[in-house]
């Protein structure tokens, strides 16, 4: 469980200079923003294997000591707090962000707990630390890390489905597709790892010498992933009235990898939203929808990427009614988020952490935990939602109440 760190246990970590789970800066100016971020995700790895947080001080001279004049400010603070969910270190890191008072001064401290599912990648890079050094994971490093992740309580989307094989693993996709949008492009040229490290690496399958395909490799990469998940696949229902037991107009079930799912949805939901240019002045005109396309988008891949797969045989549904929009997703809220709780700004958690890896890396997400967030902005009171233990349903009306 993540508890933050005694002043004690601090300020033994910022006084020693010989430690690996300890990074200082004098700012988080000029290139700090990007040597945390790596930092960061060297922590999360934890090639080391001490199996406790690494910490961040900002403020904080080389030798420990705390910088004159230096100010913990909000804005720092929320700065800091992005580098979770601003996308580029997937899965998203556990972290915590602080204002700490140690040894008679001001630190930002940044507190990070190693990942039970690494490799964690920044920018499509592995990063760890070797003592008070950090670099790039070699390919002995990245093979520590799979190795080790075999050994802990595994999510559900890295878990092996048993009998499935490397054939259900469509390997054209993956290194056509998937690997070059997950790993940086001067690592693949890099790159002399064979099919099955590879697969290990990025999780799709448990272990280069145990390749079974995971859930994850199977949503993502998968020939037939509802052959082996059972609600691995989308229902759109365009209902001609406002009950579902009023006509169909059309209706649509897709299969396919999480990517083809949502790109199909969105597709129909696209070709159901009516149109219209309205006239600001003679000269002007802008284009109306009945539905910010945007808004819908976010509510779309927020219901894939935080449904459960996990003991259920439902769909993603969605209903399109006359009057609104109903997007039903299995599973209802999840570790820090409660039906009290959600949707309130900065309460998020991850059922799939590693989906939403993958879903980031395919550019279906580009912030974490901002889905919500934007489909309120655009529309309003318009919004709602119904959570319960087993399902979350966004509801968006065609007109404001």
């Amino acid at each position: 469980m993540m508890h933050a760190l005694d002043d004690t246990t601090l300020e033994s970590l910022l006084a020693d200079l010989e430690s690996d789970r300890v990074e200082r800066k004098q700012s988080f100016g000029g290139r700090a923003p990007e040597t945390v971020r790596e930092a960061v995700c060297a922590f999360a790895n934890d090639l080391a294997g001490h199996r406790a947080p690494g910490v961040v001080f900002i403020g904080a001279q080389d030798d420990g000591s705390p910088v004159a004049g230096f100010v913990v400010t909000d804005e720092l603070l929320r700065s800091l707090a992005d580098i979770k969910t601003d996308g580029n270190i997937v899965p998203p890191p556990t972290l915590l962000v602080e204002k700490r008072r140690l040894a008679s001064a001001d630190f930002a401290v940044v507190t990070v707990w190693p990942c039970d599912t690494p490799p964690v990648r920044y920018k499509g890079r592995i990063h760890v630390r070797w003592g008070p050094r950090r670099g790039l994971a070699t390919a002995q490093d990245e093979r520590i890390l799979n190795e080790r992740r075999r050994h802990r309580d595994r999510p559900f989307d890295i878990q092996p489905v048993a009998e499935a094989t490397l054939e259900d693993i469509d390997q054209l996709r993956f290194e056509q597709e998937y690997l070059p949008s997950l790993v940086a492009r001067d690592v693949l040229l890099a790159n002399d790892r064979t099919l099955e490290q590879k697969l290990a690496a990025t999780k799709l399958i448990v272990a280069e010498n145990e390749p079974v395909p995971t859930v994850l490799g199977l949503l993502v990469c998968g020939r037939a992933p509802a052959d082996w998940i059972g609600g691995a696949y989308t229902q759109f229902l365009r209902i001609a009235g406002r009950d579902l037991t009023d006509p169909v107009a059309d209706e649509e079930v897709t299969y396919g990898t999480v990517a083809d799912q949502i790109r199909r949805l969105e597709e129909k939901l696209e070709a159901h939203n009516r149109r219209r240019v309205g006239f600001i002045t003679s000269e002007r005109e802008t284009l109306e929808e009945d539905y910010a396309f945007d808004g819908l988008r976010q509510l779309v891949r927020n219901a894939y990427l935080h449904r459960s797969y996990e003991a259920t045989n439902a769909p993603v549904r969605v209903y399109w009614f006359d009057d609104r929009i109903e997007i039903h997703n299995p599973g209802g809220p999840f570790g820090s988020v409660t039906i009290e709780n959600f949707g309130q700004p900065g309460v998020t958690d991850y059922r799939n952490p590693n989906l939403a890896e993958a879903l980031r890396a395919l550019g279906f997400v580009q912030r974490f935990g901002a889905g919500i967030a934007i489909a309120r902005k655009h529309f309003g009171a318009r919004l709602r939602f119904e959570v319960h233990t087993g399902v979350v349903a966004a509801i968006v009306a065609r007109e404001a109440p």
